[in-house]
C-alpha cells in the first residue's frame, strides 16, 4: 500500500512556519513538483500557497488535515535554484518563508492568476459568404477584412479603419463572425546575426582590460568590483560584457537603484541593442510586471532592467548580472522582508554559476573590503572616458559670511561666468521644498509635525506643511497658533527656495528643479533631461536624484550648498554616505572636453576627512573609514542585527525590548554583545514611540543562532502581539 503524501507548504502569512495540506481531490501528489502555487483553505478564507516538498509525514494527524482546492500551475513557477535561494533568504534574513516568498512574486501572481501572458479578444470569421450583405455594403467591406485576417483581428484595429462597432454587433447576429480569445504571443528576439543597433564605442586600455577580465571568467560563478571614476565609462563596459553574453544565446540582468534612473538606463541598452529589453519597476501596473516576468523566464527578453524587486525574476538563459550603483542603500528593503538586493544577487549569481558586475565610482565599505580581501575580482578604472580630466574641487569657507537663500557672494559669481560662457551649472541641496521649517519670529514657535519628532517643511507650490517622515500635510496658516503674531519666517532653504533665488539672480537662464515634487507627474523627469541637453546655458537645482547615473555633458559647474551634512551624524554610516553622495554629485561636472569645478559651501573648511574627500582619491577616504571601523568592531569587520519595535504609548516599545533582552542573553555567548534598548534617534515617527535593540558579534553563526532562537521565541510571546516588532539583520538605516 503506497503510503499517504502531504504537501507543505509557504503561504503568506507572518507565521514562522510551513503548512502541510492533503493533496486534491483526484491530484497524485507524486505529479507536483516543488514551486507550483496551490489554492488551499485557510480558517474561513481562501489563500494561494507555493509548494516547498512533497512529505510522507507530518506533525499534524491526518484527520486534522484539509486538501488543497487545486493545483494552480503545471510547472514550478521559479527554477529549482531560485526557490532554494529564496527559502535560504527567508532564513537569514529571519523572515516568515511563505511572507518573503511571495513578496518576490508579481502581485497577480500571489493573487493566484494564471501564469500566463495576457489574453486579447479577437474576431474572426465564420463564413466568407457575403450574398446576405447585398444591400449593406459597408458590413460587406468589415466582413472582407475580417477573412483577410484569419489569425483575427482586434476590435481597437477595426474602429482605427473607420468601422463603428455596431456594424461588427450586426455581422455577428448574422453568425457570420464570432469574437475569440487567445493569449498574446510576444515576437521572438532579433536574430544572431542583427544584435546591434549601433557600433560599440572605443574602449581606452582600462575599460579594455576590465572588459578582458570579465570575458576570462567565462562561465563561471565570479563576483568583480567595477570601481571606476565618475564618466569613466562603466556603463560602456557593462553594455559590451552583455553583447558577449548575448551572442552566446544567453540573458543579462541588470539592477538600477531607483525608479528614476531606468527610463535613461532603458533606452541606452536599446539604442544599443536590437534585441528584447524589459523593464521590471514599481512604476508599472500588475498585468505589465506579471508579462515582463514571463518574457524573461521564457527567454524572450533578452535584457531584463529593473530595480531591486526584480532580483528574484527566473531567467531561461542566465549569462550575466549587472548591479549598477551598488553602494546605493535603495538596495536594501527597508520593510517587510528587508533583504539586500545586491547580496542575494551574488548568491544568485553563484547559484546560477555566472559572472556579476558590482559597478560604482563609491563602492560601499563592505564591497570594497571583499575586493581587498580577494574575494571580489577588482577592476579600476581611474581616468575618463574620451580625454575628459576630473572636477577640480574647492572649498568655500562661508563662516562668517551673509549668505543670500544659502547662497555665498562668491559662489554667485562663479555661477554667473560659467553661464555668461553658454555652460551649465548644478546646484545640488539635498532638501526639497521652500524651507526646512516655519517659525514664529515673536515666540519661537516652530511648526512640528504632531505625529514625529521633526519639524514640517514648508512648501510653496502649493502653500502648505509637509513632513516628509510620516506625509502628514497640513495647510499654511495666516497667525502663529501660540501668539497670533502674524511674523512667520521660513528658516533654512530647499530646493524651491533655492530655485526661486537663483530665478531672481539670473532671469535670462531657465531654472530646472529636479526633485521628488517636481518629477512626479509622468515623463516629468524625461521632459527636464531633454531641456537639458538643448543647446545654451540652463542652472538644474536638484536634490541626489541629479547625482545618480545622469550624463550631463555641458555642466561645468557644480555647487554643492551644504558640503556638512554628516560629517557629524549619528549613524556609523554617515560619513560613508555624505562622501558617496558629494563625489557622486561632483562626477556630473567637466564629462565632456570643457573642464569641470566643484565648489562646495562648508563651515568647516578644515575637517581632516572632508579634505581628504577632496584632495585624496576615494580609495583613501574609505580607507581611513575603514580602519575607523576595525577599531571600533563595527561592519564588514562585525555583523549586526536590530530588533526594532514600535508601540502608541510612550515607553511600551522599551519596555517590550527589555523583556526581549531577558529572553536573548541566556542564548547568547561570549562573543554576542547587546546594546540597549533604547529610543531611536526619532523616538516618535507617524504616531508610534520607536525604540531598538542592537546585537553585535563578529560571527555570522553565533549572531543567527541567537536572533533565529529568538524569532520563534517572539511568534508565541503574548508582549509580542501588543507591539509591532521586526528584525533588520545587516541594517543599513539605524534610524
Amino acid at each position: 500500500m503506497t503510503p499517504e503524501l502531504f504537501l507543505r507548504l509557504a503561504l503568506p502569512s507572518p507565521l514562522r512556519r510551513s503548512f502541510d495540506y492533503l493533496p486534491p481531490e483526484g491530484v497524485d501528489p507524486r505529479t507536483l513538483q516543488p514551486g507550483v502555487r496551490l489554492r488551499v483553505p485557510f480558517g474561513r478564507r481562501e489563500l494561494v500557497g507555493v509548494l516547498l516538498e512533497v512529505a510522507d509525514h507530518s506533525e499534524v494527524p491526518a484527520d486534522k488535515l484539509r486538501p488543497a482546492i487545486a493545483c494552480l500551475d503545471n510547472a514550478p513557477l521559479l527554477p529549482a535554484h531560485l526557490l532554494v535561494l529564496a527559502r535560504w533568504a527567508a532564513a537569514y534574513y529571519q523572515h516568515p518563508v511563505g511572507d518573503a516568498l511571495f513578496s518576490l512574486l508579481p502581485a497577480q501572481l500571489r493573487q493566484g492568476v494564471p501564469a500566463a501572458f495576457r489574453h486579447e479578444r479577437l474576431w474572426v470569421a465564420r463564413s466568407s459568404e457575403s450574398a446576405a450583405l447585398a444591400r449593406a455594403p459597408r458590413q460587406q467591406e468589415l466582413l472582407a477584412l475580417i477573412v483577410r485576417h484569419p489569425d483575427g483581428i482586434s476590435l481597437d484595429a477595426i474602429k482605427a479603419l473607420g468601422y463603428a462597432p455596431g456594424l461588427l454587433r450586426n455581422l455577428a447576429e448574422r453568425g457570420l463572425v464570432e469574437a475569440v480569445t487567445r493569449e498574446l504571443q510576444p515576437a521572438a528576439g532579433a536574430a544572431e546575426g542583427e544584435l546591434l543597433h549601433e557600433s560599440p564605442l572605443t574602449l581606452n586600455r582600462e575599460q579594455q582590460e576590465a572588459l578582458a577580465a570579465l570575458a576570462e571568467s567565462g562561465d563561471r560563478f565570479g563576483a568583480f568590483l567595477l570601481q571606476g571614476v565618475t564618466g569613466s565609462g562603466k556603463t560602456e563596459v557593462y553594455l559590451q560584457a552583455i553583447e558577449r553574453v548575448l551572442k552566446q544565446g544567453r540573458q543579462a540582468l541588470v539592477l538600477v537603484p531607483e525608479i528614476g534612473l531606468t527610463p535613461q538606463t532603458v533606452g541606452r541598452f536599446r539604442q544599443r541593442f536590437n534585441v528584447p529589453v524589459e523593464v521590471l519597476h514599481s512604476g508599472l501596473n500588475d498585468r505589465e510586471r506579471l508579462d515582463a516576468w514571463l518574457k524573461a523566464r521564457e527567454g524572450l527578453a533578452r535584457i531584463l532592467i529593473g530595480t531591486r524587486s526584480a532580483l528574484l525574476t527566473p531567467l531561461k538563459n542566465p549569462g550575466l548580472i549587472v548591479i549598477d550603483e551598488e553602494h546605493d542603500g535603495s538596495f536594501k528593503q527597508q520593510e517587510g522582508f528587508r533583504y539586500s538586493a545586491r547580496d542575494l544577487a551574488v548568491m544568485r549569481a553563484r547559484a546560477e554559476r555566472i559572472p556579476i558586475v558590482l559597478g560604482s565610482a563609491t563602492p560601499s565599505l563592505e564591497t570594497l573590503s571583499n575586493a581587498q580581501s580577494g574575494r571580489y575580482h577588482w577592476l579600476q578604472m581611474k581616468s575618463r572616458a574620451g580625454g575628459a580630466r576630473p572636477p577640480a574641487f574647492e572649498l568655500l569657507d562661508i563662516r562668517g559670511l551673509e549668505l543670500d537663500e544659502g547662497l555665498c557672494a562668491s559662489l554667485l559669481n562663479e555661477i554667473g561666468r560659467h553661464l555668461a560662457r553658454g555652460e551649465q551649472v548644478l546646484v545640488f541641496l539635498n532638501r526639497r521644498g521652500f524651507a526646512p521649517t516655519l517659525m514664529c519670529h515673536d515666540c519661537g514657535w516652530i511648526a512640528d509635525c504632531p505625529q514625529c519628532d521633526a519639524h514640517m517643511t514648508l512648501h510653496r507650490r502649493p502653500p502648505h506643511l509637509h513632513c516628509h517622515h510620516c506625509d502628514f500635510q497640513s495647510p499654511l496658516q495666516p497667525a502663529c497658533p501660540e501668539c497670533q503674531s502674524r511674523n512667520l519666517n521660513p528658516v533654512g532653504a530647499g530646493t524651491e527656495r533655492t530655485e526661486e533665488s537663483l530665478a531672481r539672480h539670473f532671469p535670462e537662464v531657465p531654472v530646472l528643479r529636479v526633485d521628488r515634487d517636481s518629477t512626479r507627474r509622468k515623463d516629468a523627469m524625461a521632459k527636464i533631461l531633454a531641456r537639458v541637453h538643448q543647446p545654451g546655458p540652463c542652472l538644474l537645482v536638484g536634490t541626489q536624484m541629479l547625482a545618480k547615473g545622469h550624463h550631463f555633458p555641458r555642466v561645468t559647474l557644480v555647487a554643492i550648498l551644504d558640503a556638512d551634512a554628516g560629517l557629524f551624524s549619528a549613524d556609523f554610516r554617515g560619513m560613508e554616505k555624505m562622501g558617496q553622495l558629494l563625489l557622486q554629485v561632483a562626477g556630473r561636472s567637466g564629462r565632456a572636453e570643457t573642464p569641470g569645478r566643484v565648489l562646495m559651501q562648508t563651515l568647516h573648511a578644515d575637517h581632516p576627512r572632508l579634505r581628504t574627500l577632496v584632495e585624496e582619491p576615494y580609495e583613501v577616504f574609505a580607507g581611513q573609514e575603514l580602519a575607523e571601523r576595525r577599531l571600533a568592531q563595527l561592519p564588514p569587520y562585525s555583523h549586526l542585527a536590530l530588533l526594532r519595535a514600535e508601540a502608541i504609548s510612550m515607553g511600551r516599545a522599551e519596555a517590550f525590548l527589555q523583556m526581549v533582552r531577558a529572553l536573548v542573553e541566556p542564548l547568547c555567548g561570549p562573543e554576542l554583545v547587546l546594546l540597549g534598548p533604547l529610543p531611536s534617534p526619532m523616538e516618535l515617527r507617524a504616531g508610534r514611540y520607536r525604540a531598538q535593540l542592537l546585537l553585535q558579534c563578529a560571527r555570522r553563526g553565533p549572531l543567527q543562532g541567537a536572533v533565529g532562537r529568538l524569532a520563534l521565541l517572539l511568534e508565541n510571546n503574548p508582549q509580542a502581539k501588543k507591539v509591532r516588532w521586526s528584525i533588520d539583520i545587516d541594517p543599513q538605516d539605524m534610524f
